[in-house]
């Protein structure tokens, strides 16, 4: 989808993010702007949300938005989208990163006229704002653009990026106004008071009325106008053949929290309530033809009231010679009265459901509220097999075996690639517990659990072979024949990890020789040279720091540096005559230029890899503080000292002490 974006958002530059490459603004806000990126490292496409500095002007702001983001990220639930990075921009504004949706949000989609798919849908919400709830995060901005779509049509909520923790004020902006969107905002919230779960719910019903009529309840020309009509206007009016809903959206949208559900089980509650009453085929008629007399003609009405009066006369002309006419007597007026209640409450009730039917919503709606094999007496995996046991060719049964299947396959493959193998085999034994008792070993439900279990491990693979995690690889791998994995793909990804470099091999490519140790971590095996120094020193225009003593005579007679250290030198010996800073400033240069992240070793792990200098033997300088950092370690001896360490004053340069370099993996 083109969004029609503000010019100044459209023309402005794009940020800059180290490992991403940022493609064009997907969306624009006050608070914030939305890009389309990738992720060099991954080589996906991704969501980045960078807020203005408008909406954080301060770093305290800053940091309280980047704590937010960081419980935000804790969540991980089917439908709640889910953060991959947090961090800043070369400006220092903070964004973070999310996967990137393309089949569009729910404001694009026509719901009117489905009641099911509306139904499902907020089942879907309710269930990620129960987990949210549940763990003290209230989204605070739910609307149908927060509500995006993934690649298999599953419903997502977004944008928890103004979410706030229980327990926290309201987040305000600079001009007073609260945050959040207006035409979804609970009356509280735009008081910018105190919110809690319920003005979740109460955005959920202005959702849920804009999904079954096409527009929102409250329609006005700005903000204010539309915040004061959520607080003092009554709820509106649904449309005849929706009247159905209106005592679920009296509920939702009412205008005080204490009157509204209480949290998302009663609205699931009000909410199932509704779908059964969706349900009963006779309804409809009925109502059209109640309504049918408002929509007649005058002459129509005419006719009518005519014959009301002849009736009434007649009926006062039979009974002229008494009152009974106005008098009803009592205990029939009774039983005329508990007639009709007891009438209209039986066509009020529904229908009676079939056990397999039963079996199956049930099953339907436990998946999912992720409720796959627990609690143990609600859960997904009973419902199926009492729907199986009712009536095993039943193609709807069928269905709802692989949509099960389906959701085991999930939380498989997630638990593969962030390697929680233990769990994973959790949903491996019920995916295949659920395949035997119900006879579809080859279904294709089945047949995709094991694709993406493949999928997963390839992944997982892959990742572990970036940070030269041999060990991580072969681990990976050798679960692919338990996991069902199709055999020529199985033998890929062991050939994969066993190509893998381990600990004490080289980093191919790696220009310093760098060699894996532990803790995901490659040391150079050389000292940075003089040549490769003089590139840094050019590109970035570097001064020479001097290598004489403050107080020598000789600093101003026969100055020293790293060009003339008081000895020759060629071109690919170690430089010497370096400060610490600038060792540390040539490690950054060399991260930006090269993408990976390099620093100075600290000396543990300097000890894992003897040092190789070209020319004179030198020291090598360490990160590792000597007293209060005005000091630096140095470490191995060199041609003036043979101490194997010594602490050295860090803002000069030494004739005997270079540096190398470790890249972090």
């Amino acid at each position: 989808m083109q969004l029609d974006l503000p010019k100044h958002a459209a023309d402005a530059p794009l940020p800059q993010i180290k490992g991403f490459r940022m493609l064009r603004v997907l969306n624009h806000g006050g608070m914030s702007t939305v890009y389309l990126a990738e992720q060099a490292a991954l080589s996906r496409e991704v969501a980045i949300k960078v807020m203005s500095p408008q909406a954080l002007s301060d770093e305290v702001s800053r940091r309280r938005f980047e704590n937010e983001v960081r419980t935000v990220a804790r969540l991980d639930h089917p439908h709640v989208v889910g953060i991959h990075e947090l961090g800043r921009t070369s400006e220092g504004l903070p964004y973070y990163a999310m996967p990137y949706m393309p089949r569009g949000h729910l404001g694009q989609r026509e719901f009117k006229g489905d009641e099911a798919r509306v139904v499902a849908t907020l089942q879907s919400l309710l269930s990620a704002l129960e987990y949210a709830h549940g763990r003290g995060v209230v989204h605070r901005d739910v609307k149908a653009e927060n509500v995006l779509f993934n690649d298999q049509d599953m419903p997502m909520l977004a944008d928890f990026g103004i979410a706030l923790r229980r327990g926290y004020g309201p987040r305000v902006t600079a001009t007073g106004l609260a945050v959040g969107s207006t035409a979804y905002m609970a009356p509280e919230q735009a008081r910018g008071e105190d919110v809690d779960g319920r003005a979740d719910l109460y955005s959920l019903g202005v959702l849920a009325w804009e999904m079954l009529t096409g527009q929102l309840p409250y329609r006005a020309a700005d903000a204010l106008s539309m915040a004061v009509m959520h607080a003092q206007d009554p709820i509106p009016r649904l449309p005849p053949d929706l009247r159905h809903w209106q005592r679920f959206m009296n509920h939702a949208l009412a205008k005080v929290p204490i009157e509204r559900f209480e949290d998302v089980a009663q609205m699931r509650t009000a909410l199932e309530r509704v779908r059964r009453r969706r349900a009963w085929p006779w309804v409809a008629p009925v109502r059209r033809a109640l309504t049918a007399p408002l929509n007649w003609p005058k002459p129509a009405w005419a006719a009518l009231g005519l014959g009301a009066v002849v009736a009434i006369g007649a009926s006062l002309w039979s009974g002229r010679e008494g009152d009974g006419f106005f008098r009803a007597n009592g205990d029939a007026e009774q039983t005329r009265t508990t007639t009709a209640a007891d009438a209209t409450e039986a066509m009020l009730a529904p229908l009676p459901e079939a056990p397999l039917q039963v079996a199956l919503d049930d099953a339907r709606r436990h998946i999912a509220q992720r409720n796959l094999t627990t609690p143990a007496d609600a859960n997904a995996y009973s419902s199926v097999m009492a729907a199986w046991l009712s009536d095993n060719r039943n193609t709807e049964v069928q269905h709802v075996i692989g949509e099960l299947t389906g959701a085991f396959s999930t939380e498989l493959a997630r638990n593969l690639r962030e390697g929680n193998d233990a769990r994973a085999r959790e949903y491996l034994g019920h995916a295949k517990r659920l395949a035997s008792d119900t006879g579809s070993l080859d279904s294709p439900a089945q047949q995709q659990l094991r694709r993406q279990a493949g999928e997963a491990l390839q992944q997982r693979v892959r990742d572990a072979a970036r940070r030269y995690d041999r060990n991580g690889a072969l681990a990976a791998a050798k679960l692919a024949p338990e996991f069902g994995v199709a055999t020529p793909l199985a033998g890929e990804l062991l050939a994969s990890a066993e190509a893998v470099p381990g600990k004490g091999e080289t980093v191919p490519d790696d220009p310093s020789g760098a060699v894996i140790g532990n803790n995901e971590v490659a040391l150079a095996r050389r000292a940075v040279t003089r040549d490769e120094y003089q590139r840094f020193a050019t590109a970035t225009g570097r001064g020479a720091t001097l290598c004489r003593e403050r107080a020598s005579l000789l600093r101003v007679l026969a100055p020293r540096d790293w060009r003339t250290p008081g000895f020759r030198q060629a071109g690919g010996d170690a430089v010497v005559c370096v400060s610490q800073a600038d060792a540390e400033a040539y490690a950054q240069w060399y991260s930006n230029q090269s993408g990976h992240r390099y620093r100075l070793p600290n000396a543990q792990e300097a000890a894992q890899l003897a040092a190789q200098t070209p020319g004179k033997q030198v020291s090598l300088w360490l990160r590792d503080c000597a007293g209060n950092c005005a000091r630096r370690q140095v470490a191995g001896a060199s041609w003036r000292s043979r101490a194997g360490q010594r602490p050295l004053v860090a803002g000069r340069g030494y004739d005997d002490v270079g540096f190398r370099l470790l890249r972090e993996l």
